[in-house]
């Protein structure tokens, strides 16, 4: 089958991969770690001692930050969210990245369709192992209504996913040993990712990103 080059073959950005990992780890990440303030913690409600006369320091409560056992004055505060958004292109250059690699290192592998003779998981695992896919293989086509028999088959196996077009992602594909494309989801693919590096509204595309769009 004849692939575009300028997908399936470009130089690859392992800098531009490597962002695209760390944005999907992160954007989905909420830290619970809480602290609490001078306000919140339990105590210290007098002064510890009179403000003159005794010769110590100045003090108002023991809940202070300077104390053992007071608030805390810059400590984190949950839930903090470590959502961002990656620029477009480096995401559409992300996905293009990644497959060049996958195809270089001849971990990418086109088929005609999903469709398998049987839904037994050992069937699924002796084609897997008679084609050298690896120990983990992710499938990929154009509908999120994959053919029954794979579906069944791949669902008890754990390093066998299916996984439709518009859900592909760089993290999803350097996980798996194994990409395999139907010729739908490559055509697909080629499609998608051409309008999108050929597109006449790259400005627009790479305003800052707004949460109310």
């Amino acid at each position: 089958m004849e692939l575009d080059s300028s997908i399936f073959g470009a130089a690859p950005r392992i800098d531009i991969v490597h962002q695209n990992i760390e944005w999907q780890r992160k954007y989905r990440f909420v830290s619970y770690a809480h602290t609490k303030t001078r306000n919140e913690v339990r105590g210290g409600g007098r002064k510890p001692w009179p403000q003159k006369g005794l010769g110590r320091a100045r003090h108002g409560s023991i809940r202070s930050p300077l104390w053992r056992g007071g608030g805390i004055a810059h400590g984190p505060r949950s839930p903090t969210t470590h959502f961002y958004m990656l620029p477009f292109f480096n995401r559409v250059l992300g996905l293009v990245s990644t497959m060049s690699i996958k195809l270089a290192q001849d971990d990418l592998h086109v088929v005609k369709d999903l469709n398998i003779p049987t839904e037994d998981p050992q069937y699924l695992k002796d084609l897997i192992v008679a084609r050298l896919w690896g120990p983990s293989v992710l499938f990929v086509d154009t509908s999120d209504i994959l053919p029954r028999n794979i579906s069944i088959s791949a669902e008890s196996i754990a390093h066998v996913n299916l996984m439709p077009t518009y859900g592909l992602n760089v993290y999803s594909m350097l996980k798996h040993n194994t990409v395999v494309l139907t010729e739908s989801a490559v055509r697909d693919i080629e499609q998608k990712l051409l309008e999108h590096l050929n597109r006449n509204d790259a400005r627009a595309q790479m305003s800052k990103f707004r949460h109310d769009k």
